[in-house]
């Protein structure tokens, strides 16, 4: 019951990392609105939740790339909850490409997404955490892939390097509200994981380990989001972390170190 009565909104909650984080809060006894697209496997996983308890979990849909929508939905969530003590923002999307072919299309689309969906998020909750005066934690979904080259997936690579650095920059101005803005970089086995594995062929599928899992050193294998990630976002949105924040968080097993 670490969360007992902690108010938490999560987006890109209908599956992956968010589903897992929305079962995680719910098992520590948070009250949460899980914010995504798709309301059908959405709204599933807030009635699953809700069944284990001992928090509660409902649903709304949101595009987290519209303002209005954000900022609705999230005046809704906290009108229903009380307030708000915490944001995870896990919703992002992921197309690959080539550097020298990459389209304009693919690249706005990961953009008004990862990076814009990002900000107005993380604004919307900050408005909310401030007028609440208690402060409280936002906690944002970086990856490795903004931190390295990514000659396949250049748009989601640069995205991402933008989620790093606005966390910091959100960190920097928020402070003061106490309001702590990180982000976690995960290496955790989702459902888009295992689907962009499936149409890899065998030589793909080695490139990929070598790129990708050979240098986690706990098992070179992509970790389980209930097992792995979920005790980390229940620290993260707590009274424990209160003094973190701006910081870029590996939750990977190893598979790289953020300085």
């Amino acid at each position: 019951m670490e969360l007992d009565g902690y108010r938490i909104i999560v987006t890109g909650s209908a599956r992956g990392m968010g589903a897992a984080t929305v079962r995680s809060y719910v098992a520590a006894g948070a009250d949460v609105v899980g914010m995504d697209v798709d309301e059908e496997n959405g709204g599933r996983v807030a009635a699953e939740a809700s069944a284990q308890g001992p928090g509660t979990a409902s649903f709304t849909r949101v595009d987290v790339s519209d303002r209005a929508d954000v900022d609705a939905a999230f005046d809704r969530a906290a009108q229903s909850l009380g307030g708000l003590d915490a944001l995870a923002h896990p919703a992002a999307i992921q197309r690959p490409g080539d550097a020298s072919e990459v389209t304009v299309e693919d690249w706005d689309l990961m953009m008004a997404i990862n990076v814009r969906g990002t900000m107005i998020t993380n604004q919307a909750a900050h408005r909310l955490m401030r007028q609440g005066g208690n402060g409280g934690s936002i906690i944002n979904f970086g990856s490795i892939s903004g931190l390295r080259p990514e000659p396949v997936a250049p748009a989601y690579s640069a995205s991402k390097g933008a989620v790093h650095s606005w966390t910091r920059t959100a960190a920097a101005a928020w402070g003061a509200d106490g309001v702590r803005v990180n982000a976690i970089l995960p290496a955790i086995a989702t459902p888009m994981y295992e689907e962009a594995k499936d149409r890899m062929d065998e030589a793909q599928l080695t490139a990929h380990f070598w790129q990708n899992e050979q240098s986690i050193a706990m098992g070179q294998a992509y970790g389980d989001p209930d097992r792995d990630l979920g005790p980390v976002m229940v620290f993260l949105a707590g009274k424990g972390s209160r003094f973190i924040t701006g910081q870029l968080i590996p939750v990977d097993g190893g598979q790289t170190s953020v300085r």
